[in-house]
């Protein structure tokens, strides 16, 4: 897989990435799309989600600040990029810590097209249907094959199933993907697990015909840009100020010489 390629089709395309996204990371998502080249929108309100949806190229949902509004908003966008054809990235942020997010991931899963499922273990597992409980938006213990669980849900779903964590699994149609790269920096800033749903949703606006293989470049870029970001910084504040000039600044030597991504 030619992961640089996938980065230069962003830069060229300009993308347009709808979200409904979380109140406390919603500005970092706007950051990381466009530090990549594409061009985010972050519209919420229902007489508009709808309209905007059509207009874009790909649209993310996130789970992480829910209200009964917040809903309805999600579910008129997805039925209108589903309309369009675009791919639909949902991250399940938080299901299994409540009831009310697992129910409204079950929700959107249902009652609408979600291209991608993305969310860390504890997360991913309990949309799985496994018993567990995350620990507000952190991952917990999860006692099962991770990688053969991402690709049963996806097969079960029809979709391409991310579970986040030291080493990303990416499953669906028919593939299976691991993406070494990436550093425990990641875990010690607010947002980056955000951040890489609204980086699926960019690379998957580029190749909506294949989306695991998009999906993995996409997080091997981002996370080769989080590793030249920990060189150049000495804690979570600079860090996250780097990451962003690090991802605009990535060229092909980076990618290529840094990826570590595998079947």
């Amino acid at each position: 897989m030619d992961i640089y390629s996938y980065l230069v089709s962003v830069r060229e395309s300009q993308p347009l990435v709808h979200h409904l996204t979380n109140w406390v990371t919603i500005y970092d998502c706007a950051q990381v799309v466009k530090s990549f080249g594409a061009s985010p929108v972050m519209a919420h309100a229902p007489e508009e989600v709808a309209d905007m949806a059509s207009l874009a190229s790909a649209l993310v949902l996130n789970i992480g600040t829910l209200t009964t509004e917040f809903i309805a908003s999600m579910k008129l966008a997805a039925r209108a990029a589903n309309k369009k054809g675009i791919p639909v990235v949902l991250d399940v942020c938080g299901a299994g810590a409540t009831a009310f997010r697992d129910d409204t991931s079950f929700e959107l899963i249902g009652e609408t097209r979600i291209d991608v499922i993305k969310g860390n273990a504890s997360e991913v597992a309990r949309i799985a249907g496994e018993r567990v409980r995350t620990r507000g938006v952190d991952a917990c213990e999860v006692d099962t094959d991770l990688r053969e669980m991402a690709v049963s849900l996806a097969r079960e779903r029809n979709c391409t199933v991310v579970i986040t964590g030291k080493e990303d699994i990416v499953a669906g149609d028919g593939q299976s993907f691991i993406v070494g790269n990436g550093h425990d920096m990641m875990s010690r800033v607010v947002g980056t697990g955000c951040m890489a749903a609204s980086v699926i949703g960019t690379f998957a606006a580029v190749a909506p015909g294949d989306i695991p293989s998009a999906a993995a470049a996409g997080l091997c870029c981002f996370e080769v840009a989080a590793e030249l970001a920990v060189e150049r910084s000495g804690g979570p504040g600079t860090f996250k100020e780097r990451l962003f000039d690090c991802i605009y600044l990535l060229n092909k030597e980076h990618v290529e010489s840094m990826q570590r991504v595998a079947r």
